[in-house]
């Protein structure tokens, strides 16, 4: 469950993204110090990608500092929209305990030359030269034309002792400093690029071509709605922007989409519109395709831009409410196609392109939501958005997650396939996802139901009434994940009833739930669960015997023959109708005693 052994996965992807000329990412896996010294730099990669969206390797190592005579700064980013400077100090960790637990020196933070690199010293205060990546640095700053207007900001990849919190700015030279700890590091990088949620771009820019009487040409009209007035643009855009725009920002666009990304199955909508691209040289795709719709704070178009025959949209805050099925799987045909430098199956590609604009002042931020749901309810049918879909974004849901990825490093996962991408780039592995329909079994189960856990349809669980009283906000998560924990470990014990692997888990998994004690610790979960099933499955033959004797299962459940020429007596049993009939939970309460 350890969230550093995701740490250390998604630095060792990050360092093998370096090209190969690169060597100090390539040393030899069995030199534990150098790996451990490309994974530090790749610490680095990390907060460059997921807080600046910087996809490009390359583009990322020219602002790693980190080597001799390096004034203290591991790494820097200047950030022209906020007018920022950010200066980057960094102390990886080789152990999940020392991670956690050791914090940066006093002398290294004293070591950081802000100031005289902010002045414009070349030199360290003993005359030494700086690398040549700090001058560099240098040039830029000197490059800045209005630096009264700029802000410089210290960021500290470490823990740092709390009597130290105070005097930091002190320590740093007078700059303000911002701290990622341990846990910021796993909420605020590790688990915003499993989910492809780790770049919040504010404004986007889409270069259209007006060259045919097709394109550019746009509708806009301001609809009146109950919660105010929108603006409403509507155009042929080509897919090869798309592909290009979500290739970059991902799920990080489509916060409000019900679902993110969903693999390309066989026989899939996303494979037909793969498909569509790839074997059709014409346009069709334009009329195939039901379009996309994006919610803007606001959006800009012009056809004046000094390109001949080009027109560019400028849309601020953009999300994708519908068609982010079709978005993203352009994006992935985008990044198939990249590798081998031949962009030609967009060539000509259109696709419809609705932006809603909320004008400012127009109602609250209760109602705009409330209309952004109604938008996604209404226009989300291309693939079928059921009520799973639906209940994606609830606040419940949302703070389940942070919470269960916060305590157990698990990745529930409330959208469908918005951990694709994480498993994809084997930041992580699938078996770290949690089901949202089985936890809702789950769930059922440390109810004492477990008959519902089977039979309950996926639809019925996750209407708003049903979905309310089975994840209430109080919900005892901590009990249903070590419930679940045991759940997908009951087929590796032996029983001599076939039952246990298959019809009787939710049974079992309600018995476990009753074993659970809340003094124990996360890390305390795998013994504790192996102890308790081996007990529990160890008597489960025992306990279907006992069932058996029981009158009232008898009539419904298990049917006794007697061979008239033997006299013998055979007992057929239902099990699969048992597991879920109404005398379950009350024989297990009985027999278990709980």
């Amino acid at each position: 469950m350890s969230k550093y052994e995701d740490l250390i996965k998604i630095l060792d992807v990050l360092r093998y993204e370096a090209p190969a000329e690169i060597k100090k990412y390539y040393p030899d896996e069995a030199d534990l110090e150098k790996v451990n010294q490309a994974r530090s730099r790749a610490f680095i990669h990390l907060f460059l990608k997921v807080k600046f969206g910087i996809t490009d390797f390359v583009e990322r190592e020219q602002l790693v500092t980190d080597g001799t005579m390096d004034g203290g700064i591991d790494g820097y980013y200047i950030e022209k929209e906020s007018k920022t400077i950010y200066f980057i100090q960094s102390k990886f960790r080789t152990s999940d305990s020392n991670f956690q637990n050791k914090e940066i020196a006093i002398e290294e933070l004293l070591a950081m030359d802000v100031s005289r690199i902010m002045q414009g010293e070349d030199k360290d205060e003993n005359g030494n030269t700086y690398n040549g990546k700090i001058q560099e640095l240098i040039r830029h700053i000197n490059d800045i034309s209005d630096m009264p207007n700029w802000n410089t900001k210290v960021i500290i990849l470490a823990n740092v002792k709390d009597k130290l919190q105070s005097k930091l700015r002190l320590l740093t030279g007078g700059f303000a400093v911002d701290v990622y700890n341990y846990d910021r590091v796993y909420s605020e990088l590790v688990f915003p690029l499993v989910s492809g949620t780790f770049f919040n771009i504010r404004e986007l820019k889409i270069t259209i071509s007006v060259d045919k009487s097709s394109s550019g040409h746009r509708i806009q009209y301001y609809p009146q709605t109950k919660y105010g007035e929108c603006t409403v643009n509507a155009l042929f855009v080509p897919t090869l922007e798309i592909a290009r725009i979500l290739s970059i920002y991902k799920n990080s666009i489509l916060k409000f989409n019900p679902r993110s990304y969903l693999d390309l199955q066989k026989g899939s909508v996303n494979a037909k519109i793969a498909e569509s691209i790839e074997n059709i040289q014409t346009n069709e795709f334009a009329l195939f395709n039901n379009g996309i719709t994006m919610l803007s704070d606001e959006t800009k178009y012009s056809d004046t831009v000094g390109k001949r025959n080009t027109a560019e949209i400028l849309v601020t805050n953009p999300q994708i409410i519908n068609g982010g099925q079709t978005a993203y799987t352009l994006s992935m045909l985008y990044d198939k196609h990249l590798q081998t430098g031949n962009l030609d199956v967009f060539r000509d590609k259109e696709v419809l392109l609705k932006i809603i604009s909320f004008n400012e002042g127009e109602g609250s931020i209760s109602d705009k939501l409330k209309l952004i749901e109604d938008i996604s309810i209404a226009t989300n049918q291309q693939s079928p958005v059921d009520e799973a879909d639906r209940r994606a974004n609830d606040k419940v849901q949302v703070e389940l997650q942070r919470k269960i990825f916060a305590d157990f490093g698990l990745y529930y996962e409330r959208k469908r396939g918005e951990f694709g991408d994480g498993v994809r780039r084997k930041y992580i592995q699938r078996s770290k996802i949690i089901d949202r329909e089985q936890f809702l079994r789950i769930c059922l189960a440390v109810e004492d139901d477990p008959t519902g856990a089977r039979s309950r349809s996926a639809r019925v669980m996750f209407e708003k009434r049903s979905f309310d009283a089975i994840v209430p906000e109080d919900l005892d998560y901590k009990r249903c994940i070590y419930t679940y924990l045991a759940f997908v470990r009951i087929p590796e014990f032996n029983s001599p009833s076939p039952n246990v692997r298959y019809v009787a888990r939710f049974a079992i998994a309600c018995v476990v739930s009753h074993r659970y004690n809340e003094s124990l610790r996360p890390s305390e979960y795998d013994e504790s669960i192996s102890r308790e099933l081996a007990d529990i499955i160890g008597r489960w033959e025992d306990f279907e015997k006992y069932v058996m004797t029981e009158e009232t299962n008898r009539n419904y459940y298990f049917r006794e023959v007697f061979d008239q020429d033997t006299g013998e007596k055979t007992v057929y049993a239902n099990w699969t109708y048992y597991y879920k009939g109404r005398t379950l939970n009350r024989d297990l309460k009985n027999y278990f005693r709980f």
